[in-house]
């Protein structure tokens, strides 16, 4: 029985498998997994190996998509814009053809690639050069400085700009086996680089030796030019892959002319625009990055996952609060003309007074006696609620105000009646 129940139904498990990203680009565990933008999984567990890289396990529920083949890529992408914990993994399956991923398998850091954000960006670069960036910025306001005339005048190009890239992107989508020649013999000219990146190094190294000599004594440079032509032979392969990869390009230098025919021209009439930008840049730089603690959006979008895990259990029970006091809220509606003459007309209940202040008149009901004639006579229990019975009406919601041309007062409701209105 059991066995039959296993073949029926299977062993109720998932597929997982493991990506090795270079950095986690601030995933947190319960991202999605997507294929083609649809949530094919989640991401249950987030590690570091012996190298310091991140090892995501992602849980693919999908069992049409599993298991996964050789080639299959990962990518860490974000939703929008505006936020860091938005993160998702998408997937571009492999052919079907290649071997197959195991359950528990493992994509490689070849396959896999992580986004870097701005501020990785700038802590990059040294205090030195990040002097050497903001002075860059100072000097072009000051040489955009008082022309911007001349800015709003190169605005006109802008249009054309586009148009050219427009077309420019048309002829690549019209010519796709030669734009997929190209990525594909950039993509083998880089593979190519990286395989021989010992060699690479080793070029560079001897080519600066070269230059030493050149500069120090002869005899060095006879050193340096019976190395170069082993140099040589070595870098050979990748200038043969090298050359058909430009001859590919020149298809695209020669569509992108057009559109960088005026380019010159309007970045000279852009300048007056970047000098006003000066002062907008300054201030979104310290938006970004401020000194201090919660003060920049740096800090602010870090504390976006926190925000995320509190709202991710208030936020469905407030719904769930307003949806079971929806019908309270839709029977008091009707009484809302009946309650604001109440509060506005309150005060007029002892609005009258004499010598002694204000008084208020009332009348006594459901009397045990009844004054006749100056006798009091008891009244019976039976009879004590015949007055109020007949002097009280079925008003309806909003009964107690006049009704209001629109017809929105009184309101009918069970059975009262429309008419006991003022």
């Amino acid at each position: 029985m059991a066995l039959a129940a296993l073949a029926m139904f299977g062993n109720g498990g998932s597929y997982k498998v493991h990506a090795v990203f270079q950095n986690a680009g601030q995933l947190v565990k319960d991202n999605q997994v997507r294929i083609g933008g649809s949530p094919v999984g989640t991401i249950t567990d987030i590690a570091l190996d012996e190298s310091a890289q991140a090892v995501v396990t992602m849980d693919i529920q999908d069992d049409d998509l599993t298991p996964l083949h050789s080639g299959t890529t990962a990518t860490i992408r974000s939703t929008s814009l505006s936020g860091i914990a938005n993160r998702y993994v998408s997937l571009q399956p492999g052919p079907n053809s290649s071997q197959q991923i195991a359950d528990g398998g493992q994509i490689g850091t070849d396959d896999t690639s992580a986004p870097v954000d701005l501020d990785v960006l700038f802590n990059t670069l040294d205090a030195k050069t990040r002097k050497g960036l903001a002075n860059v910025l100072r000097g072009s306001g000051t040489w955009y400085e008082g022309r911007g005339e001349e800015a709003n005048e190169s605005t006109k190009y802008f249009a054309p700009f586009l148009n050219s890239t427009t077309r420019l992107t048309s002829e690549l989508a019209l010519d796709q086996a030669v734009f997929k020649r190209f990525v594909s013999d950039t993509a083998a000219t880089v593979s190519a680089i990286a395989e021989r990146r010992d060699d690479l190094a080793g070029l560079v190294q001897n080519t600066n030796t070269a230059f030493r000599a050149i500069g120090d004594q002869s005899v060095a440079l006879d050193r340096a030019l019976e190395l170069l032509p082993s140099t040589l032979r070595k870098a050979n392969t990748t200038f043969v892959n090298l050359r058909s990869t430009l001859d590919d390009l020149d298809k695209l230098v020669a569509e992108s002319k057009p559109g960088t025919r005026d380019l010159a021209r309007f970045l000279r009439e852009l300048r007056p625009l970047i000098r006003e930008a000066r002062p907008t840049v300054a201030d979104l730089r310290r938006l970004i990055r401020a000194p201090g603690s919660d003060n920049d959006l740096i800090e602010l979008t870090a504390q976006q996952p926190r925000l995320a895990q509190l709202t991710a259990t208030v936020f469905p029970r407030a719904i769930r609060t307003l949806d079971r006091v929806q019908p309270v809220f839709e029977y008091v509606r009707g009484y809302t003309p009946d309650f604001a003459a109440w509060i506005a007309d309150f005060g007029q209940v002892a609005a009258n007074y004499d010598a002694n202040g204000h008084y208020a008149r009332v009348q006594p009901m459901f009397l045990p006696t009844n004054y006749s004639g100056g006798t009091l006579t008891a009244v019976d229990p039976s009879q004590k609620l015949n007055g109020f019975e007949t002097g009280v009406k079925n008003r309806c919601p909003g009964g107690i105000t006049q009704a209001s041309p629109d017809g929105s007062s009184p309101f009918a409701f069970g059975g009262c009646d429309t008419a006991a209105s003022p």
